[in-house]
């Protein structure tokens, strides 16, 4: 049994090594950030589902720190205390461990303990160049790696804000339908919800809360949140400021007073959600859907033509690429193009690689303002299993 470990072990380490070595000949630095992070910093920006596989503990100085459930944030955090500012241009790779909570019994490509090997470019000012690179340089480290077999999935947040920009709708319902993007069920639900009964969520606010929020006048929410909680002996529970809950009320209010989503605009929506269609078909299919909506998205078409036909020159196979415009990553700092990479060995449930455009995530970790950030990492342990048959 140990020599079995000692031996995958070494392919392991040789699997990492041959990315990276990919990686670094392409202009990344190698980088090797902390393992221990803030937790905060992790729990702010990662999402819900990654949040509750992280490992989080407090320090004999009462610190909360968690285990690295991701490099990606990490490496962001060594940028920025490199470059305070943040903006400086830069292109990171590394190489090593990170944590994530797993069930009992996942088997070999869902471990508790796993290996990242990725790369992340920072202050890169054209856009579709730099994603068009990223995946790119993966395709060629898994390549190199010896994986032959797989397919690329791609989706694009930014089509889907564009999708929501030209909707006839209040801007917060965009807000709420982006943010809902991450859980399709949910999502789902709220696109129903809208067409049918916006103002059902206000019927459960108390009338006499109710009729105190106005929203001609939205300053006066929080001051009458409060004012019935200390009326009625209600102790503030929970994460939410009185700031949040009072925002959250207001909208329940605003939704109770709205026409619901017109029906033609449900349908845009729904109908962009659902097309799923090899890569360069895709741009087709959206122009047609626009058209036939009437309304004008070609900015974000002709990005995503323009991403793929970069692709394509850097000698990305897309024959085998698929666009889905309900994909999106786990992680929700994501603001823009995404993508995996998939095996028939492994199947969809464990991509061996993945990655996207993030902008907002070194603004979140301390940046002055909002940096183009663009990355991807490879589940090292899922790439050698691939290569072993899926073997667990």
């Amino acid at each position: 049994m140990a020599a079995e470990t000692a031996k995958q072990f070494e392919a392991l380490e040789a699997c990492a090594q041959t990315l990276l070595g990919v990686f670094t000949r392409a202009g990344y630095e190698a980088v090797s950030p902390a393992i221990i992070q803030p937790a905060s910093v992790f729990l702010d920006v990662v999402g819900e589902r990654l949040r509750a596989r992280t490992y989080v503990f407090t320090d004999l100085d009462g610190d909360e720190l968690c285990m690295r459930p991701d490099i990606t944030v990490p490496t962001c955090r060594l940028h920025i205390e490199r470059h305070p500012s943040g903006n400086v241009p830069a292109r990171y790779s590394y190489n090593g461990p990170a944590f994530r909570f797993q069930p009992q019994g996942s088997g070999r490509a869902h471990t508790r303990e796993f290996r990242q090997t990725g790369i992340e470019a920072f202050g890169e000012a054209n856009r579709e160049r730099a994603e068009a690179e990223i995946v790119a340089t993966v395709i060629t480290g898994l390549e190199a790696a010896g994986l032959s077999s797989y397919q690329l999935r791609f989706g694009d947040l930014g089509l889907m804000s564009a999708i929501l920009r030209a909707a006839d709708m209040p801007s917060r319902w965009r807000r709420r339908l982006l943010h809902l993007f991450w859980h399709p069920d949910a999502f789902k639900a709220e696109l129903r919800r809208l067409t049918t009964e916006p103002g059902a969520p206000a019927a459960d606010i108390p009338k006499p809360l109710r009729d105190a929020i106005d929203p001609d006048n939205p300053e006066t929410a929080e001051p009458a949140v409060i004012s019935y909680l200390e009326e009625n002996g209600i102790e503030s529970i929970g994460a939410r400021t009185t700031a949040e809950i009072a925002e959250n009320l207001l909208g329940r209010v605003e939704d109770a007073r709205s026409e619901p989503l017109p029906a033609k605009t449900a349908q845009l929506i729904a109908s962009y959600v659902a097309i799923i269609a090899p890569a360069r078909a895709s741009v087709r299919r959206i122009r047609e859907l626009a058209t036939l909506m009437g309304i004008n998205v070609e900015a974000a078409i002709g990005a995503h033509e323009w991403r793929l036909e970069l692709m394509a020159r850097a000698g990305v196979d897309l024959d085998q690429a698929e666009f889905s415009a309900d994909f999106g990553r786990a992680l929700e700092y994501y603001t823009g193009f995404v993508f995996e990479v998939v095996t028939p060995e492994l199947g969809r449930k464990s991509p061996i690689a993945g990655g996207g455009r993030y902008d907002h995530l070194l603004k979140a970790v301390g940046a002055a303002e909002d940096v183009p950030a663009v990355g991807a990492a490879v589940h090292t342990d899922r790439v050698l299993a691939a290569l072993n048959g899926g073997a667990s």
